[in-house]
Order: structure tokens, then sequence, then C-alpha cells
């Protein structure tokens, strides 16, 4: 079986000579194991900064050592008494086409109400994000207009659907004329706004939002935040869930600074992970799925298959060549 390693911590955008591939024998589970295979891998931006060798809201990875993320495997072998053979399982697992756990992390899910790679998108770590942080930090009311920056990806498609719900107005940036056409189409975003081809980003959001942003979910970071602060109402709230522009930055950025803005608006911003949340996740996995039954949710996701292939589709992220959650099919 194949292994990726961390082989490089990466300087600035990370390359495919960062990352190893390694063969081993397939392992056997011991007394309280199982053993899964992998089906799915789940590649988010956030791994970026874990490839620091820094300190942060989790451990960098090692290098020499598999890179861990959120997977969708399948039981293959057990010893373990919860858990049988052909059970689906998703939490954080190495980058290994097999490996043996001991169960703990790990949750059944099935593969008959949802497909299995949504276990790592809508209805993982991805849809908790875009609704904890929306709801808890941008509180949206009726009314309202939301801005999201990355509004095409994993979870900002997701944040402007629930704002959606929420009866608020929503305004989406991304990258392309296609994905601009299909935050309106398919997941009815009032409007978006296309960066590459706009010269002044904070009149473009003033031409969408000529009343002003009540609440800013926060992708991106840099510029696009300094746009946004320029469109932000009095009590409005900023919602920093990633800013991917700079996560490849070698030197440290400068930019406008917001503290008078923040006084003289009396705004809110917050930074928050997800496992703020922790305890309640079942909340939000039962809320979610419940409006994606009843088809108050779409989720768009960009498939590449393949277990050599997981290191580009990670670096592909950084170049926006994903619409909606990026996952990888191995088996």
């Amino acid at each position: 079986m194949k292994t990726i390693l961390l082989k490089n911590r990466p300087t600035g955008t990370p390359q495919t000579s960062d990352f190893e591939f390694t063969d081993s024998e397939k392992p056997s589970p011991k007394d309280g194991e199982i053993l899964l295979k992998t089906k799915y891998v789940s590649v988010d931006p956030y791994m970026r900064g874990r490839m620091r060798d820094e300190k942060s809201y989790v451990e960098p990875f090692k290098l020499n050592e598999p890179i861990t993320t959120a997977i969708v495997a399948e039981v293959v072998e057990s010893s373990h008494e919860k858990f049988a053979k052909g059970d689906y399982l998703t939490g954080m697992l190495p980058w290994k086409e097999f490996s043996t756990s001991d169960g703990k992390g790990l949750r059944k899910v099935d593969k008959e109400q949802v497909p299995l790679s949504a276990n790592l998108g809508i209805l993982g770590l991805t849809g908790l994000t875009a609704y904890f942080g929306l709801l808890e930090i941008g509180e949206p009311k009726k009314g309202e207009t939301v801005l999201v920056s990355g509004a095409a990806g994993a979870v900002g498609s997701i944040v402007g659907q629930i704002a959606k719900l929420k009866g608020c107005k929503v305004i989406g940036i991304a990258g392309t004329d296609e994905k601009i056409t299909m935050l309106k189409e398919k997941f009815s975003f009032d409007a978006g706004i296309n960066y590459d081809t706009t010269d002044d980003l904070s009149a473009a959001i003033k031409e969408a939002a000529p009343d002003g942003i009540d609440v800013y979910y926060d992708n991106v970071g840099s510029y696009t935040l300094d746009a946004a602060m320029e469109n932000i109402n009095r009590m409005g709230r900023v919602v920093n869930c990633g800013a991917i522009s700079l996560y490849n930055e070698t030197e440290q950025p400068t930019g406008p600074r917001l503290e008078t803005t923040l006084v003289k608006k009396s705004v809110k911003m917050q930074g928050f992970i997800v496992s703020n949340y922790q305890e309640k996740f079942p909340e939000g996995i039962k809320q979610l799925g419940e409006w994606l039954k009843d088809g108050k949710l779409k989720y768009e996701e960009t498939v590449v298959e393949g277990f050599d292939n997981i290191p580009q589709a990670f670096i592909d992220l950084f170049e926006g060549k994903n619409k909606g959650k990026m996952v990888v099919k191995v088996y």
C-alpha cells in the first residue's frame, strides 16, 4: 500500500516535491482495532498552516510522517466490538490507502442517506464551519445583507445558502464568471462579484449592496477584507474564517488599519475554528441534514480521482481550481 509523507516544509506555494510516496505492507488489525480502506480524502486550505513549524491551534504536521485529514473509509476487517466489516466511518485519518485504528474519534456514516463524499463537505467539518461561523458569530437577521468571500468554495457556498434561509440578501465574491453564475443559479445568491475582472472591489461591493454590508463572512483576507470593511454598516459583524490569500506569503503582509472603522461603527470582528463548537456538532449535523433532505441546501463538489493525485488536489486549492468541496476519490 501507499502512504504520503510531508517531505519538506513548503516555502511559498506548496509543490508536489514537498510530498513523498512510500510503499509498505498492508497492516493487520490487532484486538480492538479495525482495518480501514480509504475511500475519500478531504483536502483543505487550513492544512497549509499545519505545514509550518509554528505554534497554532493545532499541532503542525511532522516531517517524514503521514499527513492526516478528514477521510471517509470502509471497514474491511474488524476486531472491534462497535464496528463491523462493511461499516463506513469518517474522522481524522492518515494519507494511507489502508490504516488501522482503535476507533477513537471516528463516527459511522450512512451511504444510503447521502453520497459518502458529502460527509467531508456539507455534512462534515466544512458544513459545520459554515453553520457555526455564520449563526454564532455573524448572527444574521432577516432583511440584512451578507457578503461572502470565497463564495464558490466549500464553506462559502453553504454560508450563502444558510443566510438566504435566514431571510438575508446575499452577495458572493468569486474568481470566475462561471462561478458567479453557479452562485446565482444553483445557490440562489442575489448577486456575485468576480474579483478577477473588477478593478475596484470596494466600488463593486457598494454597487451590489448600496445600503451597506451587515455581515461579512471572510474566507480570503487581504484586500478583499479591506474592501468589505469600507462598506460595513454600523453594528456590522465580521466572521474571520480563513485567509487563503495570505497562506503562502513568505513575508509579513501589511494593509489598511481597521481600528477606526471598528470603533466608529461598533463593528464586531471575530475569528474562530470549528472545534470551538465541538459540543454542538450533533446539533449542527442534524440541522444541515434536515435542510439537505428537504432540498433547502445544495452542494457542489470537485472530485479528483486517484490516491497519487492527493498532493496536487491540495495545491490546486490555492489556484481556485475547485468549485465547492475538493475531495479525492481513492477507491
